[in-house]
């Protein structure tokens, strides 16, 4: 590792990477961004266009379609979703220094157990909690917060002494960017809250296209986000994480305080005829609690529901039977 600012690649051209890796680009810092030709080819002609709550302003950035151009980064912000985890560590595995840390910007709560089944490299999770989307090719949105919870998970821990301190490191040149960012002490429990609210608010959003604050003003709604937040405790017991009631109570009611007007990006997804997430949402939570021979009815059928949209979404021809 480099003693000053490293080198960083954002893996994943999506709101999330376009948002961080616009903030770190803004600052000066060294950055590449992998993304798809469409919005590679936006970028690199017209700029990132960041359309921010506190600020409006075109980040000129360099961006790429080819996965070897992170050879020469240190770290790697891996910003792809959860069902694309797997092949894209493979594919950046030729690439990859031994000591290249990646760091898991991403939904679930499973992905640096998967990463690391795959490369030997360092493996540190964020829990992310920003109002995002891409508003055109090269242009996204902000609607709200924007802050980062970076840790390991205690059997990825290494005996060296510079891998807590890369990531001290790298929390610098976050916050030298504008993005609140700290390092939690127990990065599986920051995950499993932002699961939750997930859990609570994302495919509810996708069914209805609703934003998060005309959610909650309905009771119905209101009282499946109860029900959904008991299982899903229920559930986070048994792998061994606790979240007490007061804690899930504030964790969703934050989201709808902060997130007044943001859609989920599964419903997001759904719109733009693109598969989801909620197998690594709500149905994870459905698959676990099936493990421990334990029932979480709200939360299959928002999963249910969900998948049947995204089918529809993915192929409109399709007929139901």
């Amino acid at each position: 590792m480099s003693a000053n600012n490293y080198k960083i690649a954002v893996v994943g051209a999506g709101a999330v990477g376009c948002f961080f890796g616009g903030m770190l680009a803004r600052a000066n810092h060294q950055l590449i961004l992998i993304g798809r030709a469409a919005r590679v080819n936006a970028i690199n002609r017209d700029g990132l266009q960041m359309d921010c709550q506190q600020f409006q302003d075109k980040v000129q950035l360099h961006a790429s379609t080819d996965i070897a151009s992170i050879a020469e980064a240190e770290i790697i912000l891996l910003c792809v979703k959860s069902y694309d985890t797997a092949s894209t560590i493979r594919a950046m595995r030729p690439y990859l220094a031994a000591e290249t840390l990646i760091i898991s910007l991403q939904n679930g709560v499973s992905n640096v157990e998967l990463i690391s089944s795959i490369v030997t490299n360092p493996v540190y999770a964020a829990a992310v909690y920003v109002a995002v989307a891409m508003a055109d090719l090269n242009t996204v949105k902000h609607y709200g917060r924007g802050e980062l919870q970076l840790g390991s998970f205690a059997d990825n821990l290494s005996s060296s002494n510079t891998q807590p301190q890369a990531l001290k490191k790298l929390i610098e040149q976050f916050s030298s960017a504008g993005v609140p960012c700290a390092l939690s002490p127990d990065i599986q429990r920051e995950l499993w809250l932002k699961l939750l609210v997930n859990c609570s608010y994302n495919a509810i959003s996708a069914i209805g296209q609703i934003s998060y604050g005309e959610m909650v003003q309905v009771p119905a709604i209101q009282a499946l986000i109860v029900r959904i937040t008991t299982e899903f405790l229920m559930v986070a017991s048994q792998v061994g994480v606790e979240i007490s009631q007061a804690e899930a109570d504030q964790a969703n009611q934050t989201i709808a305080r902060t997130m007044v007007g943001q859609k989920s990006s599964t419903a997001a997804d759904l719109s733009r005829g693109k598969m989801t997430e909620i197998d690594f949402l709500n149905g994870y939570i459905v698959s676990k609690a099936a493990e421990y021979g334990l029932a979480a009815p709200a939360n299959q059928a928002v999963y249910a529901l969900v998948k049947m949209l995204e089918m529809q979404a993915l192929s409109p021809t399709a007929e139901f039977k």
